[in-house]
């Protein structure tokens, strides 16, 4: 295993800084998982650590060892690329064999890391196929099994299973885990999907702007989100945000929401009398009778049923639109009028001019 560390990696492209100021240490055998928008520099920061693209500024170290001069060959690094970077003239089979030939395996041993590999990722029937012959989700899988093959100390996935068919995604958001936990190698893994971030990282750095906004385990990146901007990243349907501007009476800290008094115990003392915008996750909020205490009336607009949940919007007294969304098969509003209580674990309030979130605790309860 190799633990890495980033220490104020800078990058520039025609003047302009693509990361600035970038530090992260990632320990041994720990899958760090970066995520964020198009052009907010995961796949730069990838290729600086595989030695690919050089640093304009700061350290790279692996193991300990500063390799920020170091050549890619040398540094004892598997990727795999977006792009696949597949040999053309080599077969799936030659092209996942890569690094075992480079440590001189013996044939046996090649053959049965490769094939063992290629089974997990469900390309064994195609191992014989040159990539021309191959579909962009073989390719992609035949490239990640190359870096798996290796058995590095570091590996470092870029977006892997972008262009793999839906059900295999899903199964490989449960397999690679368990694949990489018995390999107990340390992965610096990048994507776009939140999911797949959350299902694979030990801890999540959230990028954007070229810079680690946020950097922590999937539970707090969703649960205490840095800011509207991350929290807007998490979450389908996405969080719902509503200007308010909390107030205070002897009962504690309270916002109003459809004329009626939601408040949130464990708020912080900050937010008083602030311009703020309050998050609330669409499944932190449920549909209950009018005479519940603190129900808040809505009228509901549109229903639309996913699979595994059906979410419902509605639209508060003062016209505000809200995104409710519960388990398939379970009650919802019989008419248009409806009430909704608010389950305030996932209350947020943010600085609306920042956009910063306001308190570093979560809320325990909120009650109406």
């Amino acid at each position: 295993m190799a633990s890495l560390e980033l220490q104020g990696i800078v990058k520039r492209y025609k003047g302009q800084a693509v990361l600035d100021d970038v530090s992260l240490t990632v320990g041994d055998g720990e899958t760090v998982v970066l995520f964020g928008p198009s052009g907010s520099g995961k796949s730069v920061l990838l290729r600086l650590i595989a030695g690919v693209v050089d640093p304009d500024a700061g350290r790279i170290l692996i193991g300990g060892e500063d390799v920020t001069e170091v050549d890619a060959e040398f540094r004892g690094v598997g990727m795999a690329f977006q792009n696949f970077a597949l040999f053309p003239h080599m077969s799936a089979f030659d092209n996942i064999a890569t690094p075992l030939e480079a440590r001189k395996a013996r044939p046996d041993a090649i053959r049965a890391g490769v094939e063992s590999v290629a089974r997990l990722l469900k390309i064994g029937h195609v191992l014989s196929h040159k990539p021309r012959a191959l579909s962009n989700g073989q390719k992609q899988r035949t490239a990640l099994a190359r870096a798996l093959a290796g058995e590095p100390p570091l590996l470092l996935l870029d977006d892997p299973l972008r262009n793999v068919d839906a059900k295999l995604r899903f199964e490989m958001r449960l397999e690679l885990p368990r694949l990489l936990a018995t390999r107990g190698a340390t992965v610096v893994y990048v994507t776009q999907d939140y999911k797949e971030a959350m299902a694979l990282g030990d801890r999540i750095a959230v990028m954007a702007q070229g810079g680690i906004r946020q950097l922590g385990t999937p539970e707090q990146i969703y649960l205490e989100p840095a800011s509207i901007e991350i929290a807007r990243l998490f979450g389908d349907p996405t969080i719902n945000l509503l200007d308010v501007k909390p107030s205070r009476d002897a009962r504690g800290i309270f916002v109003g929401l459809s004329n009626v008094q939601v408040r949130l115990d464990g708020a912080s003392e900050q937010a008083v009398g602030r311009d703020c915008v309050i998050g609330l996750r669409p499944e932190a909020l449920s549909f209950v009778g009018p005479d519940t205490a603190g129900a808040i009336p809505v009228t509901v607009e549109a229903e639309t049923p996913l699979n595994e949940k059906v979410v419902t919007l509605v639209r508060t007294v003062r016209g505000r639109e809200i995104l409710v969304s519960r388990p398939a098969g379970t009650p919802g509003p019989a008419q248009s009028a409806a009430h909704l209580a608010v389950n305030a674990k996932s209350a947020l309030l943010f600085d609306r001019a920042t956009g910063s979130r306001i308190g570093s605790g979560r809320r325990r309860e909120v009650a109406a």
